[in-house]
């Protein structure tokens, strides 16, 4: 027994007595209600322990369906609606990283306000009843800024980061203490009553553990015994780390850890999935990128299936990387295809579909928790894994098609179930099937950006960021500075310039080629001037973030200034020494001159940081009145500002700004930066990888806001608009195959049975938040196709469709229409009588 464990009983024992001597002095009626507030807090003192088999909360096996929303990335208003939306979606757990350089951006100044509230948020976690994994790192890779970790970081001597390494572990261990304690004291690790059930220490250092070899060695067994040490009353985990020393628990990462991962290193240590990636995020340059629900259902029916106890959706809530938090070129929308998309609106299926998996795997959890397990293989794709506990009913099925483009039908305990390709059904009761990964029977939405009707009046003005030269700057480098160290994290921006003098012999005749000013750079982006002139831009990738640039410009006689606006797009997330990463320019060179090549990298820079519209704070409503504005006549020119005020949208729903006709810069909205816009990095599909950028409502004024844009390339803000988000269009598309919803059965003592009197498959459409259907779109009972919001007409359709779905659902929040051949097909005159039907509906939901 741990010195926690001991304490808590001693505080459990004392308590009891307390409400002992109470009742024997006080009258019941009188002093219920204290007796029961007692009572309920015993009861939120917990204990968490593991087996081989499974986490116990309080000496209860649990099967714990756990979802990531990080705090930093919503902002507290929007917090209550999404862990609403979580709960709701059937998560019992909500997983959330420590966000060290957000906490601690400069050494010792420590910020925990505003979306940076972490006890705020676990403490609302808690308050709608679900628990919390709390994964300290300090180092969270997470496509976030520099990993987590603080920029003050790299500049303490010989610090290597994730190293053995006395500086890097004494900085490291001082925070996470910090944060350890912030929890102890505010009583929400689980033994105290609070929700925190698990920690994390560390991050995926399998990754990188080779790079130190014997120091990285070593650095494993010191962080997993220093977290340990500050606090055993949960346990400790680590992804992604094959060798998790005891007693701290090694998780899965990936997308089909049922499949990919080894398993646990020691035999008692439970089964835990720490990310199951719902989408991929997206750097700029990025196509779309999705993952099906099907695809993610299938998994985590394996997992269980496979003795898994905890999956957790890294994102379920993505959000939005505000301000300068993003990694290097991730792009401000983060994880927009989770199951809340990045306003915290329901993507459907994904969200209804992976809730519906929870209720299925929730009707099987006596037998998954209590059940033993076996597997029959009946070939290369297909297989029966079933847990029955001996001597009872208790039993449960998982009847697998591992097949990726092939339907099966299967034969279990005498009958035969159907199962379309790469498909698991669910069997509560070993006879029944609740639920199919590839049968997609609850409901679709489509996402809408409406231009705002009031907030578009826009009357744009401008202010021209001033293009400095070696005149005005005093030469203090002889070669360009490294940008990183440079700008330590406080702008994107820095200003390099040198100058040099050209004779008239050094210059091409008349008729020859133009001089080329080339610029090697290590990343990540710059636009070049010469003689206070636009000459063009140029950037690295993710992917690879050095680059070159080159440019025909036409010298002049005399002294030439060249200056570049050098800039960044976050720092690295990952990898092994991260404090040895570079950027900025790293040569220049005249090419074509008569005299033949002109080497400047060595020629005397100077260097400015930063921009004079952010040194003056010109996004806000006071910066603003520091510089004269002109209004704005046509195209601007590169590194602009744009400044106009718009009115607040109509509505309660989300808000965006689409930034068509703009190329590269940042957003402020009455002063709070809501990121970097890339609109002119276009994918390989040719179309920007993000065009819309959230403005939370809790950034706007109750009627007037001031916009304001930083442009680097050269812009035409007269093409963008202020839009409302919403998910309203809403569809159900079932076949005559797919099985009734998971909500006809219900498991209770044990008992498996029936909720509902009618068990049949049924189309499901609800609007939710107060909403109602106001129009019944699209309704097709045949062989209809296409997608929510694009639906279309087969060539088998019963004309009574619309009608019949129109009776049932126009002004109800939500219906259900059954799938029945009778009630469509009037007659019997089917006209396609040997198809197998479909049912598609597509209703508008609205106030």
């Amino acid at each position: 027994m741990t010195m926690t464990t001991r304490k808590t009983n001693i505080l459990f024992i004392t308590l009891l007595v307390t409400i002992i001597i109470a009742s024997s002095i006080y009258p019941a009626s009188a002093h219920g209600k204290k007796k029961r507030l007692a009572h309920n807090r015993i009861k939120n003192f917990q204990n968490v322990t593991y087996d081989g088999k499974s986490l116990f909360v309080n000496g209860r096996r649990e099967l714990l369906f756990s979802g990531s929303v990080h705090y930093t990335r919503s902002t507290p208003d929007m917090w209550p609606v999404i862990l609403d939306r979580a709960r709701h979606g059937g998560l019992n757990v909500i997983q959330t990283y420590v966000f060290w350089n957000a906490h601690e951006p400069e050494q010792g100044k420590f910020n925990f306000e505003g979306n940076y509230d972490l006890v705020k948020f676990i403490r609302l976690v808690q308050e709608k009843g679900m628990y919390v994994t709390l994964r300290v790192g300090p180092f969270i890779q997470a496509e976030w800024n520099h990993g987590g970790l603080p920029y003050w970081l790299r500049e303490v001597p010989d610090i290597i980061f994730r190293s053995d390494n006395e500086p890097y572990k004494q900085h490291m261990q001082a925070f996470v203490t910090k944060i350890v304690q912030m929890m102890k004291d505010e009583k929400l690790f689980a033994p105290q009553g609070g929700p925190i059930i698990l920690a994390q220490i560390e991050n995926e250092y399998n990754h990188i553990q080779l790079a130190y070899e014997e120091k990285g060695d070593n650095y494993v067994q010191w962080a997993a015994n220093m977290a340990v040490k500050l606090y055993d009353g949960v346990p400790w985990i680590m992804c992604k780390q094959k060798d998790a020393p005891d007693p701290v628990i090694n998780a899965c990462n990936g997308r089909h850890c049922g499949d990919t991962f080894s398993g646990p290193n020691k035999p008692y240590k439970p089964t835990l999935w720490t990310e199951n990636w719902t989408a991929q995020y997206r750097v700029f340059g990025d196509p779309v990128s999705i993952r099906s629900a099907e695809d993610i259902a299938f998994s985590i029916a394996r997992f269980f299936s496979k003795n898994g106890n905890l999956v957790n959706y890294y994102m379920y809530h993505g959000g939005t990387n505000f301000g300068r938090t993003s990694s290097a070129f991730t792009t401000t929308r983060y994880y927009d295809e989770a199951p809340l998309d990045e306003y915290g609106l329901e993507k459907e299926p994904k969200w209804s579909h992976l809730r519906d998996a929870h209720k299925a795997l929730l009707l099987c959890r006596r037998a998954i928790l209590g059940g033993k397990p076996s597997v029959t293989k009946l070939n290369h794709f297909h297989e029966i894994r079933m847990f029955k506990k001996p001597g009872t009913k208790i039993c449960a099925a998982f009847i697998t098609n591992n097949h990726t483009n092939e339907a099966a039908t299967i034969n279990f305990r005498g009958r035969n179930y159907f199962l379309p390709a790469h498909s698991i059904s669910v069997l509560p009761d070993c006879k029944t099937v609740v639920y199919n990964t590839q049968s997609i029977v609850s409901q679709h939405n489509a996402r809408k950006y409406v231009r705002s009707a009031v907030a578009n009046n826009h009357k744009w003005e401008v202010f021209y960021e001033a293009i400095p030269s070696s005149k005005k700057l005093q030469t203090n480098e002889k070669t360009p500075a490294e940008l990183y160290k440079l700008l330590k994290d406080t702008t994107d921006y820095a200003w390099y310039t040198t100058s040099f003098v050209l004779k008239k012999g050094d210059l091409p005749k008349r008729g020859g080629a133009t001089p080329i000013l080339r610029i090697m750079s290590l990343g990540h982006s710059l636009l070049a001037f010469v003689n206070g002139k636009y000459v063009g831009t140029a950037h690295g990738t993710h992917e690879e973030k050095s680059f070159e640039f080159e440019k025909a410009v036409n010298f002049k006689v005399g002294t030439n200034h060249i200056s570049i606006l050098a800039s960044t797009v976050g720092l690295p997330d990952s990898g092994a020494y991260m404090e040895h990463r570079y950027a900025g320019p790293k040569s220049i060179n005249i090419l074509g001159l008569r005299r033949g090549e002109l080497d400047l990298t060595h020629n005397g820079w100077a260097n400015r940081v930063g921009l004079k519209g952010e040194a003056n704070g010109i996004f806000t409503e006071e910066g603003s009145q520091k510089v004269k504005w002109s209004p704005l006549a046509g195209p601007g020119r590169a590194i602009s500002w744009y400044k106009t005020r718009f009115t607040t949208p109509e509505g309660r729903g989300p808000v965006a700004i689409r930034m068509t006709g703009m190329g590269k810069g940042m957003i402020w909205v009455n002063g709070r930066s809501i990121g970097r816009h890339w609109v002119s990095f276009l994918s390989p599909l040719g179309l920007p990888t993000q065009a819309e950028y959230h403005i939370p409502r809790a950034y706007l004024n109750p009627k007037d806001n001031l916009l304001v844009i930083l442009e680097e390339d050269q812009g035409t803000p007269e093409k963008i608009e202020i839009m409302n988000v919403n998910r309203d269009t809403v569809c159900s598309i079932i076949e005559e195959s797919d099985p009734p919803n998971v909500n006809s059965w219900v498991s209770s003592h044990g008992q498996f049975r029936p909720r509902v009197s009618n068990v049949a498959t049924q189309a499901s459409l609800s609007c939710g938040s107060g909403k109602k259907i106001v129009a019944v779109e699209f309704a097709s009972f045949g062989n209809p196709s296409g997608s929510c919001g694009k639906l279309v007409l087969g060539d088998c359709n019963a004309a009574a469709t619309q009608q019949i779905v129109e009776q049932q659902c126009l002004g109800k929040g939500s219906c259900n229409v059954d799938l029945n051949r009778a009630t469509f097909i009037k007659n019997g005159k089917d006209a396609c009588p040997g198809l197998v039907k479909k049912l598609a509906i597509q209703v508008k939901c609205s106030y």
